[in-house]
């Protein structure tokens, strides 16, 4: 676990790009920029990050284990916390287990095409 820095922005995309079929690089950089984004490495190199920690921030991993990691080196929540998919049953028994706590239930609505992610992910309000 690390701060993340702009010679990250490329290796962070590609993982974004693999569990999303997108990257999120403006909010990237703009969580870079707010010295609020993490980067996670496994085996030398980027396997996930997060933007921030909040309801405006989101996170990315290959697996449940780099988001595990990301949220235990979070320094806190911004707002009442983050967005846990309830689908991703590990992690969020994961994050009950060790001390988070549901405050806000919500309900992913999309209009039109919708992939399912592939790979492990903590939304945000803002996309």
């Amino acid at each position: 676990m690390r701060p993340a820095s702009r010679n990250d922005l490329e290796a962070a995309n590609r993982v974004c790009e693999r569990v999303h079929g997108h990257t999120r690089a403006g909010e990237l950089s703009d969580g870079i920029d707010q010295d609020t984004a993490l980067i996670v490495e496994r085996d030398g190199r980027v396997s996930g990050y997060a933007s921030a920690f909040g309801y405006l921030g989101h996170a990315v991993g290959e697996c449940n284990l780099d988001l595990r990691a990301l949220i235990a080196a979070a320094d806190g929540f911004a707002g009442p916390g983050v967005i846990v998919p309830t689908r991703n049953s590990d992690l969020f028994r994961w994050c009950l287990e060790n001390g988070l706590r549901v405050v806000h239930p919500m309900t992913l609505m999309t209009m039109g095409l919708y992939n399912e992610p592939s790979g492990a992910y903590l939304p945000s309000v803002l996309y």
